[in-house]
């Protein structure tokens, strides 16, 4: 038994059948304010139901607790020695109360929206993790980013590389997303042999569709190209990785994606990193649940941050 727990055991036996908590608080009260008026304003409660609780738990104990005196309320040498013991109660309770509560919390649905490839690659490899932590949470991933908007409540919190420009949100940045220039093994063994293998002359390219064209990895192939088309455009990530690993060309990739595919790393100096920032609505930031999120979140991009940046 810990010592809150002896302290509880050591007051219940001074404490009559039916003894009542709200007794004890009316003692601590008094004790603490030495008046009946300062233990009634803490208390919101009246001076006659104080009175009537402490002449109960005295006449329960049968010991006398406060000498009433003019100026006040003095504890006892019995009251005194029961502060101790009635403190640990107190504690106990706060504590109580306080789980009932956070657990409360930590059920529920929470709606989180981020990228497909920080879905898939990140966070659905860790949610075991998560699920041991808070089974009580049921986890919504929304991975069409794009239409999603936290200001009209389409999810709690996100996980995004563009940060908001409007809405009602909190956010932080939490890390870096790395991009380099990936081929397979053998597209890559291939053009090392080219004469013009440095200056992307001959090189094919996977790159993003229109509706994505304002992206830092498409605009980096766009320059490169000059002109050129590209072998294949794709609307994600996972299908530019399939194009790459089929030898079709080269694609601007993150880090941790494409090396976990097997690809091979042309060169990382491309200046189309991202950063990662934490989006939550600002109204929902205190909820227990979604707090509960946010921090495995964080927690998992910052144990990441080596591999997710390809630093």
């Amino acid at each position: 038994m810990n010592d809150i727990g002896k302290e509880i055991s050591d007051f219940e036996k001074h404490m009559p059948r039916g003894w009542v908590w709200d007794d004890t608080r009316t003692f601590l009260a008094v004790a603490r304010h030495g008046t009946l008026s300062g233990a009634a304003a803490e208390l919101h409660l009246g001076i006659a139901t104080l009175s009537r609780r402490i002449e109960r738990l005295e006449q329960a104990l049968h010991l006398p607790l406060f000498v009433r005196q003019q100026s006040g309320y003095q504890l006892t040498e019995e009251g005194a020695g029961l502060i101790e013991k009635a403190e640990a109660l107190e504690a106990a309770a706060a504590a109580f109360t306080t789980g009932v509560s956070m657990q409360a919390q930590m059920t529920g649905r929470v709606r989180l929206a981020t990228a497909e490839n920080l879905a898939t690659e990140l966070i659905l490899p860790a949610l075991p993790e998560f699920r041991r932590q808070y089974p009580g949470i049921t986890l919504e991933l929304v991975t069409d980013i794009s239409t999603v908007n936290l200001h009209r409540r389409d999810a709690d919190l996100a996980i995004r590389m563009v940060k908001p420009e409007r809405g009602h949100v909190t956010l932080r940045r939490i890390g870096t997303l790395g991009y380099g220039l990936y081929g397979s093994v053998d597209y890559v063994a291939q053009r090392k042999s080219s004469p013009d293998a440095g200056d992307y002359d001959s090189d094919a390219f996977i790159t993003w569709g229109e509706m994505q064209s304002h992206l830092p990895a498409a605009q980096w192939s766009e320059r490169i190209l000059q002109g050129r088309e590209p072998a294949l455009t794709t609307t994600s990530v996972s299908t530019q990785v399939a194009a790459a690993k089929a030898g079709l060309g080269l694609a601007v990739l993150p880090h941790f994606v494409a090396l976990n595919a097997g690809l091979v790393c042309v060169t990382s100096a491309l200046g189309a990193d991202q950063p990662i920032y934490l989006v939550i609505q600002a109204d929902v930031t205190q909820s227990g649940r979604i707090r509960a999120v946010a921090d495995f979140m964080a927690d998992l991009v910052t144990r990441n941050r080596t591999c997710l940046s390809g630093s």
